[in-house]
């Protein structure tokens, strides 16, 4: 399955409510509010790379107050714990 980390700036102040529309979102595994270059990162899974784009390109880089997105695919992964 795909997994891609986004990395996520806002307007300023707005963390909070982007935030919240990200948790509710269909694909997105995982959301923090952080602090540093990024405001929000999150971990969206999808069952094809088509799809994980489309929730990227068509849900969450089109939320009204998200400024800017980077994407990193994850090519592996390791379970920990």
């Amino acid at each position: 399955m795909p997994i891609a980390i986004v990395l996520i700036n806002t307007e300023i102040g707005a963390e909070n409510e982007v935030a919240q529309i990200l948790s509710k979102m269909e694909g997105v595994k995982e959301v923090y509010e952080v602090y540093g270059i990024y405001d929000v990162v999150v971990k969206v899974e999808a069952p094809t790379h088509e799809a994980l784009r489309e929730i990227i390109i068509n849900k969450i880089r089109r939320i009204s107050k998200v400024k800017s997105t980077t994407t990193m695919l994850v090519i592996e992964g390791k379970v920990l714990g």
